[in-house]
C-alpha cells in the first residue's frame, strides 16, 4: 500500500520561530494578495486574523501578515514594490472614449 504522506517540508514558518509582522489590512482580500506575492518570491508567510468579535466590535479587525525575521526586509521591499506598481496603476485613464 502507497504511503499518500507528502515529503515535501511545511513552508508555513515553525510557530518556534521569531515572526515578525511585515504587512497588516483591513480588508482580508487584500493580505491574501499581498502573501500570494510573497509566496512567488520565496518568502514563507502567515496571515493571521485580527478580528474582534463582530457583535461587540462591528468593523474592527482585519489581517496581519508575519514572515520570518531573517526575510522581514525581503517581504517589506516586495510589498513595498508591490505598492508602488499599486499607485502606478491607479492613474490610468479608464474612460470610455475611443483612443485616436
Amino acid at each position: 500500500m502507497a504511503d499518500n504522506i507528502s515529503n515535501k517540508p511545511d513552508t508555513r514558518p515553525d510557530p518556534n520561530e521569531r515572526l515578525v509582522k511585515v504587512f497588516d489590512a483591513e480588508r482580508e482580500s487584500e493580505a491574501l494578495v499581498v502573501s500570494g506575492l510573497l509566496e512567488a518570491n520565496g518568502i514563507d508567510n502567515d496571515v493571521t486574523s485580527t478580528d474582534a468579535a463582530q457583535n461587540m466590535y462591528p468593523g474592527v479587525g482585519g489581517s496581519v501578515i508575519l514572515v520570518r525575521e531573517d526575510q522581514a526586509d525581503e517581504a517589506r521591499k516586495v510589498i513595498e514594490t508591490y505598492q508602488q506598481a499599486s499607485d502606478d496603476t491607479a492613474e490610468i485613464d479608464i474612460s470610455e472614449e475611443p483612443l485616436p
